[in-house]
């Protein structure tokens, strides 16, 4: 299923977030040290290789709803943004911090004429977000910063589960 707002192709996908050929950047569900962990930080890094970890490190700490960029290392795409999301009724306000991670990843890919980005669903793994919540903050975010978009013209939300990919399937189909 895909939408496209503003000249900007949006689609949902199952797989693995640190597998995705033809994508200029993939996103990561940082922690705020950018260190390796469990999730998709893990899978990521692990892919990637340790280059990635030691590039990170002078980058941290990032604040809740930052966007840093450093290359993909052993990734399939050149690229990855790493985003703090909000950890669920601790960091407030949860939307408005969680709305800004999906900013801020846009905007940086836009800066750096990325044309093609893939999410995972942010906060929604062991920072607790609902994940009907954290798709509809993600898509009206979206909705809202596609039309300033200068290059990125692809996006693709990569879901580990097809419950998280019919809960976004659904709630994408809500913005055409």
């Amino acid at each position: 299923m895909e939408v496209t707002l503003s000249g900007v192709r949006i689609e949902c996908v199952q797989g693995d977030i640190a597998g995705q050929q033809g994508i200029g950047a993939v996103v990561n569900a940082a922690n705020a040290q950018l260190r390796p962990g469990g999730g998709v930080a893990g899978a990521i890094h692990r892919a990637a290789g340790p280059g990635l970890d030691r590039e990170c490190r002078p980058m941290a700490p990032i604040r809740t709803g930052q966007a840093v960029l450093t290359s993909g290392h052993n990734l399939p795409n050149p690229q990855v943004i790493h985003c703090l999301g909000p950890v669920y009724g601790v960091d407030q306000p949860s939307e408005q911090l969680l709305a800004e991670c999906y900013r801020n990843a846009l905007l940086l890919a836009d800066q750096h004429q990325i044309e093609s980005l893939a999410f995972p669903a942010i906060s929604t793994g062991i920072f607790g977000y609902p994940v009907r919540d954290a798709a509809q903050v993600a898509f009206r975010t979206i909705s809202k910063t596609a039309p300033v978009l200068e290059h990125v013209r692809h996006i693709r939300f990569v879901l580990y589960s097809s419950s998280d990919l019919q809960i976004h399937q659904e709630e994408l189909s809500r913005l055409e």
